[in-house]
């Protein structure tokens, strides 16, 4: 697919008569942005996203809008684009010219933050002042609006409960130290030269769109694969965290809904309800219908079938975390109240939902195999 851009994407030139809303999305390759993508070519939008050049196809989450010839160069357009190039987001945005930034693109996952921090920080924090200073260069700060995806791992080491706007921040890896500085550096461009620019404070959010390295994914396909005799066990960190699980459909629309807004104004989005890891395993596996068990504590602790005695979980000290969050939980009153938004899918549902997808996405590699085989 990426073969047919040119090395400035495709180019859409901005005619101020143009009465098409157009949005920009960073990430859009990912979880959110393939969503987001979808939800704003419903509203009408004209769709353009930014995507890593690379040696390899990382776009399975968009090819369905990418092969549409109804969207492709017509109401949908990809740009090779990268957060580390600052040349490159002012050229983009010249030719775009967008109502609207999402900027989703990120090093998102917090444990490979330990191991890639100055990385994280480039593209997570310096990253969101390149699109901040490309927007004021060009000359778009008084009309382009700007969604930067903050994330709960701002409050780390929590300082109270429930999580609010008003609630202090304490991050616990360099992937929330580097999101802190991008959530800052919203605000003092919004104050200094009037953009409209706005920090979504997602807490975490899933779906069978989830990276597979990501807790959630990685309990959903382990206990898809087990239930089929196609792994033994599932290796997970800390059981005892606590997280506020939501359906990640619903939360790109929450960004949406935040740019509507006609202040920019920061948000939580969250579901104001909290569960262990340890509760997510147990409800995966019983919609598979597989009784654990719990026995033992910290490193020893494992999940045992209760019908068989087998073990299939059990806790890897390498997926500890250095500094650990032990515990997040968003209140959305404000974006209740402000937006109208609020949560319709249950973290236990949202299991449910992951293992049904996994489940058919196993279906069908088995199905591909034997094709093959044959």
């Amino acid at each position: 697919m990426a073969a047919n851009l040119s090395a400035a994407g495709s180019i859409y030139l901005y005619h101020p008569m143009n009465t098409q809303r157009k949005a920009l999305i960073s990430g859009i390759t990912g979880q959110d942005g393939s969503y987001l993508a979808e939800q704003l070519l419903a509203r009408g939008y004209e769709v353009h996203g930014m995507i890593r050049r690379s040696s390899s196809f990382n776009t399975s989450r968009i090819d369905h809008l990418y092969n549409n010839p109804e969207l492709l160069d017509r109401r949908f357009f990809l740009h090779y684009g990268d957060l580390t190039d600052s040349s490159n987001l002012n050229r983009l945005l010249e030719r775009i010219g967008p109502d609207e930034i999402y900027n989703l693109g990120a090093q998102s996952h917090v444990k490979v933050s330990f191991d890639v921090p100055e990385y994280t920080a480039e593209v997570d924090g310096i990253g969101t002042l390149r699109f901040l200073d490309a927007i004021k260069e060009v000359g778009l700060k008084d009309h382009v609006r700007f969604y930067q995806a903050s994330t709960s791992e701002l409050y780390g080491k929590v300082q109270e409960i429930p999580q609010t706007e008003k609630t202090p921040f304490y991050p616990r890896s360099p992937y929330g130290v580097a999101k802190l500085y991008g959530y800052w550096i919203i605000v003092n461009y919004r104050e200094s030269y009037g953009i409209h620019a706005t920090n979504g404070i997602l807490f975490n959010h899933e779906s069978p769109r989830r990276g597979e390295t990501f807790v959630t994914r990685k309990i959903t396909r382990a206990a898809t694969r087990i239930s089929r005799g196609l792994q033994d066990c599932l290796l997970l960190g800390n059981l005892d965290a606590k997280r506020d699980w939501g359906y990640a459909p619903e939360y790109t629309d929450g960004m949406w809904r935040i740019l509507q807004n006609d202040e920019p104004e920061d948000f939580v989005l969250a579901t104001n309800i909290t569960t262990t890891v340890r509760d997510f395993v147990s409800v995966s596996f019983s919609h598979l219908g597989i009784q654990l068990e719990f026995r033992g504590g910290g490193v020893d602790e494992v999940g045992v079938e209760v019908s068989t005695g087998r073990t299939l979980v059990r806790v890897d000290p390498k997926y500890f975390r250095p500094t650990e969050v032990d515990l997040l939980v968003g209140d959305y009153t404000k974006a209740r109240e402000r937006l109208g938004w609020e949560p319709k899918t249950k973290w236990d549902e949202l299991a449910r939902i992951m293992v049904d997808a996994d489940l058919a996405l196993l279906g069908s590699e088995v199905k591909s195999t034997n094709a093959a085989v044959m």
